[in-house]
């Protein structure tokens, strides 16, 4: 055997053991160095072939290759050994306390929503709910709505199978622009007297700004019974006003028209933007629209099947999104859909 070969073997033992020892990236890469360097063990023994006899440099040739390669290897093995023991070194410790992991929360109008829903159930409310594909009938015609109302036509509500259908047809199906069916089908189902509030997403087509979208989300309220009377109504919405929005948002009701309720208010609170001096949110005006009631119309209580001489009842609706709105002082009803985590973080 060559004396090269010897120094080869001898030099792969060394390499095993200094790698053997390696603790550290560090130490690994000193070796690398110190064997694979331009300078180092193993180039200077490949230097060396070109003095090796003829006759023996195929067999010297082929176990500097062997060598080289197993090298080359144990490096390979060396460096995997090192990151399998950082990565048990970083496993997780069963041993250490639990870490509190951050939960999630509420979107801003299931809050307000839900607490909506708390006041009135206070107040002897109880949620009903019903579908968002209403029919014509549902939404419109038992409600009183007629027949030439804007909000009727193709270019404010979402009708399905108008090539089919006109959608002055009472069975026409639509996606509810309001809350109000559900009313509607609770009387149906049920005699008086009834307390309910109907929570639920409703759609139009608006355009969306500051103050309005084409998916909105309502809440509906509706009592029925003897002797019901415009001073219930507006003690009702008080108490929900003073709960919701605290004592220093002001409230004022107003009259107004809709044509299932007959005398009819809007309930409107002060701007949460310009603090009632007007602003771009306000339109100028110094308040913003929550919500529109009034006394149930005995038209609407003779498509139901009950008795205007002997119940009356009254009716209110509000916008759960202009609601956040006042409560949180939000400046713009887009903030809420557009899913910034920075937005959502501070409810």
């Amino acid at each position: 055997m060559a004396e090269l070969e010897t120094d080869l073997w001898a030099a792969q033992a060394d390499v095993e053991a200094a790698l053997a020892a390696v603790s550290d990236e560090a130490g690994l890469e000193e070796c690398r160095v110190r064997i694979l360097g331009r300078k180092g063990l193993l180039p200077g023994l490949m230097s060396q072939l070109g003095k090796v006899p003829a006759a023996e440099k195929p067999a010297v040739g082929k176990t500097l290759n062997a060598v080289k390669n197993r090298i080359h290897q144990l490096f390979e093995e060396a460096a995997e050994r090192l990151r399998q023991d950082k990565t048990a070194q970083d496993a997780l410790d069963v041993s250490l306390p639990g870490r509190r992991r951050d939960l999630g929360h509420k979107h801003p109008i299931n809050l307000v929503m839900d607490r909506a829903v708390a006041i009135f159930r206070r107040m002897g409310f109880v949620v009903a709910d019903g579908p968002d594909l209403e029919t014509v009938w549902h939404n419109f015609d038992a409600l009183n709505s007629p027949v030439d109302h804007p909000s009727r036509t193709p270019e404010d509500t979402f009708y399905f199978d108008l090539e089919k259908r006109s959608w002055l047809d009472p069975e026409t199906m639509i996606l509810r622009t309001h809350t109000s069916p559900v009313q509607i089908r609770t009387m149906l189902a049920n005699p008086p007297p009834i307390r309910i509030v109907c929570p639920g997403r409703c759609y139009r087509r608006d355009t969306p700004d500051a103050t309005h979208g084409m998916s909105f989300h309502q809440l509906e309220g509706l009592y029925v019974d003897e002797k019901v009377s415009l001073a219930d109504l507006k003690g009702t919405l008080a108490a929900f006003a003073r709960e919701m929005f605290g004592e220093r948002t002001k409230i004022r009701f107003r009259p107004h028209f809709f044509p299932f309720t007959e005398p009819s208010v809007e309930c409107d609170a002060s701007c949460i933007v310009c603090g009632g001096e007007g602003c771009r949110v306000c339109k100028g005006t110094g308040w913003l629209e929550i919500g529109g009631a009034g006394m149930v119309n005995p038209a609407v209580f003779a498509s139901v099947g009950y008795d205007p001489a002997k119940v009356s009842g009254y009716a209110f609706g509000m916008g759960i999104e202009r609601t956040a709105m006042i409560r949180y002082a939000i400046n713009d009803l887009r903030l809420l859909y557009e899913n910034d985590v920075r937005f959502l973080h501070q409810f």
